[in-house]
């Protein structure tokens, strides 16, 4: 069925896009549509068809031609060369279509030359991006990696405590910052740390590994807790600046409902009753960040907690206590954690992430890591029954 009607030499045709252009519709819908479907350049396709809608309705002829570059040049941003190829060729044949009988030969040539190097240069930066992608991927994934082997899966149960983890790199594409944490079951009970590197970026990575390396290894071999403080300090004395420190929390719970906490420059844990009362445990004797201690003469002491059954503890970093609001308002983490609080440390880290990232508008501006543990309740005997007297 044919949409246009003859009106004779030099007239244009009642439906507005001519019968050439209509021949363009037929081609777009055998040809085109399949792979328009399969993910070819639907945006740009139609920015170029209606650009030619404008032309016909209004009659602009030469005035709308070179605005057709548009559509190789969008293209470019969004597709590959194989779809900025196609609607630059698109684009071509439209443009002869809308252009009048009365056009110079010279000048449509020269349009069309210059939609012919449009869509070559085009096509150039399509594949120059396609191939940064690559190179962002095969980035991303060395991350990951990276970050696997740095910050080690926590399992969901350690020992006697429930655990749950939520980290967050203030540089998405990095996948990995500056904050540390790490828990691991040991000879002398639970030992786990939390920590906080001064600065950013490779630096301050590759002093994370540094102190995490030291303390998985002297978590397995000291049996006092001060003792891995003062193998990490030491090792963090050798190799850091004059600058650059470390505050972190190492803790450890060597025996049933007593937890040890050597608190090293850093935000105090939350601990949570099971009546959901959340309060902050302040170190009863401040120390100096780790890698300070030369410079303050003050070392580190113990403190002891009681953790009774169902008892939980929140460590984190200061990336969460210093993300502000666009009011500049600090997040309340305390209050955050008594709203999202369950028996469940996974539901309970996701409720306060999600509120965080809430809070700051939905991107971190610093590294941010959330480390919660609960302590499970100890099952009780069962009854024995008066027919089974107890063994």
């Amino acid at each position: 069925m044919s949409h246009t009607r003859d009106h004779g030499h030099g007239h244009r045709p009642e439906w507005p896009f001519g019968n050439e252009v209509g021949r363009s519709g037929s081609w777009l819908r055998g040809r085109a549509a399949p792979q328009l479907a399969a993910g070819l350049p639907v945006l740009p396709v139609v920015v170029v068809v209606g650009i030619v809608i404008v032309d016909a309705v209004g009659g602009a002829g030469m005035i709308c031609l070179p605005v057709l570059v548009v559509g190789p040049a969008l293209a470019a941003a969004t597709n590959g060369p194989r779809g900025v190829l196609l609607v630059g060729l698109l684009a071509a044949a439209l443009g002869v279509a809308l252009a009048r009988d009365d056009l110079p030969g010279r000048e449509l040539s020269a349009l069309l030359v210059a939609l012919l190097a449009v869509t070559l240069a085009s096509c150039l930066a399509s594949a120059l991006r396609r191939r940064r992608e690559r190179v962002l991927a095969a980035v991303r994934s060395v991350a990951e990696a990276a970050q696997q082997a740095l910050l080690a899966p926590v399992p969901e149960t350690v020992g006697p405590f429930q655990v749950a983890v939520r980290y967050s790199a203030a540089a998405a594409e990095a996948r990995i910052g500056g904050d540390l944490y790490a828990l691991v079951p040991t000879p002398y009970g639970v030992r786990l740390i939390v920590g906080d590197v001064r600065g950013k970026g490779l630096p301050a990575v590759g002093t994370a590994a540094l102190v995490l390396g030291v303390f998985r290894e002297a978590a397995y071999d000291e049996p006092d807790l001060l003792a891995v403080v003062g193998r990490i300090e030491r090792s963090l004395a050798r190799n850091l600046g004059t600058d650059d420190f470390v505050t972190a929390v190492v803790a450890g719970y060597p025996r049933p409902g007593e937890l040890e906490v050597v608190n090293c420059g850093h935000g105090p844990p939350l601990r949570v009753s099971p009546s959901g009362e959340v309060d902050a445990v302040h170190p009863a004797h401040p120390a100096p960040p780790l890698g300070l201690r030369a410079l303050s003469g003050e070392a580190p002491r113990l403190q002891r907690l009681s953790l009774a059954d169902g008892d939980q503890l929140l460590l984190y970093t200061d990336g969460v206590t210093e993300a502000r609001d666009h009011a500049r308002e600090f997040y309340p983490l305390a209050d955050g954690l008594a709203r999202h609080v369950s028996d469940d440390p996974a539901r309970t880290l996701t409720g306060l992430h999600n509120e965080l990232l809430a809070h700051v508008g939905g991107r971190l501006h610093d590294d941010a890591a959330l480390l919660l543990l609960r302590k499970e309740p100890v099952p009780q005997a069962a009854p024995c029954a008066q027919a089974a007297p107890c063994a």
